[in-house]
């Protein structure tokens, strides 16, 4: 017998007759109702007539494949529960009816089987690559749940807005993205059972709040920060200037000047500065899961030999802890995700004009608004923008006459500055996350350069500011050394 009809009685025959059941014609309609709805919006995709809202993404890359691939898992299984149910009862037929290829309509039947069979595969494999695609974008990690809005906001005003999160949190290769897609499945899991958590503050989440930093499974510097940064590249000096305002009515400015030593490895591959004093060679232990306490550091010295420093309280025991090798998310922790205190945040603000320091008493009313208890940042957004006109209807009628827009930018300055930094339901505050460069806001750099951390041969890991930094004016007015550059 020819294998095409051999194909026909044996294949072709059977499935058009077991076919014919409830479920396989369900699944038909439902693959073919997902297919030409994913079909439209893939069309209205490239016409670029589509909302931005994250929630489209999850239905047309996630949703509708997986309603698309039930479809098609449904047509085989009524075939097998129909032939079943058709065995048990001995009324599978001798012979199943013919199939005559001279029947014009028959014919085009297979020809919509067929082309259909196509469309099926290509349809399949683009929201395949869809789908993957769109799990791995900004938008996907950050809108689609509402628990990452804290690191999704944080995200897009950092300097590394531009890089997508994968780049860091997932890396390249099969088994990086494998581990984490069944990572994020669980977490999946977790936030699905407590959707309405921010709108039922009395419901309590199975998943952490606030998202514990940091982050533990994420990939060494050398696979993330190095693809971008080079260690061993020489950066030299940095000059840093910082600007702070006073609680008086004239909202003081002073300045601090100093120059950041960063170093690196200099032509003659000699170490120097921050960086090159710090990286690839010193491990420590941290007792705590921030990565605050650090009591033990051990140094790998240019001969190979080792220096360990411990805190006195350790009385040379070596300690129960993370023990890593020092690189750069070390010191820049949180460098996708900086949350800042409320006085640097009122600072940078004033600093750059957005909130006018010409305001009287801006400084010390705004810090006390930012600080303020709030539900919610709903109710900061109504709040922080009236009080700060009730204070100064109340204390300062004549600003309001004279600098209304001042104080309106004023005070939605404030509550941007709020909504980016606190988030009620996760339990962000200001200083949930600490950030370790430098050491005015948070231990920072004293975590080791402490003055207690001493090697057995009564050598302490150095407390010299000078060997980071140079203080060139420390809260100045008007520093002289601005002016001498030209900066001022």
């Amino acid at each position: 017998m020819p294998a095409f009809l051999k194909f026909r009685e044996d294949w072709v025959r059977p499935a058009l007759f077991f076919g014919n059941n409830p479920i396989s014609l369900t699944g038909g309609a439902i693959t073919t109702g997902s297919g030409v709805t994913m079909i439209s919006y893939w069309l209205a995709e490239l016409s670029g007539h589509l909302s931005d809202n994250p929630y489209l993404g999850i239905i047309f890359f996630l949703f509708l494949p997986a309603l698309f691939l039930l479809g098609l898992a449904l047509i085989p299984l009524g075939v097998f529960l129909r032939r079943r149910t058709l065995k048990k009862a001995g009324q599978i037929p001798a012979e199943f009816p013919r199939i005559d290829l001279n029947d014009r309509i028959f014919r085009h039947g297979i020809d919509i089987v067929l082309v259909a069979t196509i469309v099926n595969f290509l349809v399949v494999a683009t929201a395949s690559y869809h789908g993957a695609e769109y799990m791995d974008s900004p938008q996907f990690c950050g809108r689609s749940c509402h628990v990452m809005n804290p690191e999704f906001t944080a995200y897009q005003i950092s300097p590394h807005s531009h890089v997508p999160c994968v780049e860091c949190h997932i890396g390249t290769g099969a088994e990086a993205y494998f581990s984490a897609k069944v990572n994020g499945t669980k977490q999946l899991i977790e936030v699905t059972f407590h959707p309405l958590a921010p709108l039922a503050p009395k419901i309590v989440p199975n998943y952490p709040t606030p998202i514990p930093s940091p982050v533990t499974s994420l990939r060494p510097a050398r696979y993330t920060c190095e693809a971008c940064h080079t260690p061993t590249r020489f950066d030299g000096d940095k000059l840093l200037v910082k600007s702070s305002f006073a609680d008086d009515a004239g909202n003081t400015e002073s300045q601090t000047v100093l120059i950041l030593h960063l170093g690196g490895v200099d032509s003659f591959s000699q170490r120097s500065g921050i960086h090159g004093v710090h990286l690839g060679h010193i491990e420590y232990i941290s007792t705590d899961p921030t990565r605050t306490a650090i009591p033990w550091v051990e140094r790998t010295n240019p001969d190979g030999s080792l220096t360990t420093y411990a805190a006195s309280a350790l009385n040379g025991a070596q300690p129960q802890g993370e023990r890593r090798v020092m690189d750069c998310i070390d010191c820049h922790n949180r460098a996708a995700h900086t949350f800042v205190t409320a006085q640097e945040a009122i600072n940078s603000a004033m600093t750059a004009g957005v909130i006018s320091p010409s305001l009287p008493f801006i400084h010390k009313e705004g810090l006390q608004l930012l600080n303020a208890p709030y539900t919610s940042q709903d109710q900061a957004r109504v709040e922080i923008p009236q009080q700060l006109e009730a204070f100064y209807r109340s204390q300062h009628p004549e600003v309001l006459t004279e600098k209304a827009a001042l104080v309106k930018d004023a005070g939605e300055e404030l509550y941007l500055l709020y909504s980016q930094n606190v988030f009620p339901f996760m339990k962000v505050t200001w200083g949930t996350h600490p950030n370790h460069i430098g050491h005015q806001e948070y231990p920072g750099c004293f975590r080791c350069h402490d003055g207690d951390h001493v090697a057995k041969d009564s050598t302490s890991i150095t407390q010299d500011c000078s060997a980071c930094h140079n203080l060139l004016a420390v809260e100045e007015a008007k520093p002289k050394v601005l002016s001498d550059l030209g900066i001022q």
